[in-house]
């Protein structure tokens, strides 16, 4: 038997491991995020957020350059891919929690596991193959496809795990007063989840809004302000890797101010996601 001063010993050198592997997890977190920020805040300026980019002549001449156009981009891709990707992964989320002896649902399993564990660069080959060759010329449009392969494992899988944790003593409820399958699903178990959903919505966003690989094979880039969707458009994490091999300094400065961008776009994200599984739907 343990003595209770052994035990207080014990316990504070169990406290004090735990505390020393949260400072070896975070330290790394913490390096990167100040080296970014100590490297990137100096690029932002008023320009950086009004003009575009242009040509290396124009900032080797001292006109102002930005990242609007690539700002733009991103949120105009990663809308759209989520646009695209919403019905079909909360779909097939329900198909695989709601229906659990469907058919389909083994190679369902199976195809979200493989399109999860595929590198995100296959998706973006998958996306050039299925919209950049029969349209002859890359686009935004194949960039949210390929953006949208990227965010369709994570949500369905999302989507059954939070379906999967509602009682089906609800479902049982709402079915005993007569109300048809369809409608039990909308009125009683999508409400019941709805957090954990959206929970995996902003997941699955923040995921694909940092992929580059799949991009530079779709949507490819541009260096100038476009709203046309058939045509090639810019990204931040394309530009942030465009900036960083080219030969200007000018532009590495940019690719610093770039990469402030994505960081603060994806800790936003995840810190939504953190907000809504804490909040409290009425």
């Amino acid at each position: 038997m343990l003595t209770l001063r052994a035990r207080r010993r014990r316990d504070a050198m169990v406290h004090a491991l735990l505390i020393l592997a949260v400072i070896i997890v975070m330290t790394p977190l913490l390096a990167v995020i100040s080296y970014v920020l100590v490297n990137g805040l100096g690029s932002l300026s008023l320009d950086f957020f009004t003009q575009d980019l242009g040509s290396p002549a124009r900032a080797q001449q001292g006109r102002p350059t930005g990242l609007m156009h690539t700002i733009i981009g991103t949120l105009v891709i990663d809308g759209l891919a989520l646009a695209f990707v919403l019905p079909f992964g909360i779909g097939a989320g329900v198909l695989l929690a709601e229906f659990p002896d469907h058919p389909l649902n083994p190679s369902l399993r199976v195809l979200t596991d493989t399109l999860n564990g595929m590198p995100a660069i296959l998706k973006g080959l998958l996306a050039y193959a299925l919209i950049v060759q029969p349209m002859g010329s890359f686009s935004a449009l194949s960039g949210s496809v390929a953006l949208a392969f990227v965010m369709l494992p994570i949500l369905a899988r999302a989507t059954e795990s939070a379906l999967a944790a509602v009682p089906w003593s609800l479902r049982e409820a709402t079915l005993a007063l007569g109300v048809p399958r369809w409608r039990v699903i909308l009125s009683t178990s999508m409400p019941a989840a709805r957090v954990p959903i959206v929970t995996g919505v902003l997941i699955a966003f923040a995921r694909a809004a940092g992929e580059a690989a799949p991009l530079m094979l779709t949507s490819f880039g541009n260096n100038y302000l476009t709203f046309d969707l058939l045509a090639p458009m810019d990204t931040l994490p394309q530009r942030l890797y465009s900036l960083a091999v080219s030969p200007y300094r000018e532009w590495h400065a940019m690719g610093w101010g770039a990469a402030v961008l994505l960081l603060g776009l994806v800790i936003i994200v995840f810190v939504g996601a953190r907000v809504a599984t804490r909040r409290r739907f009425p």
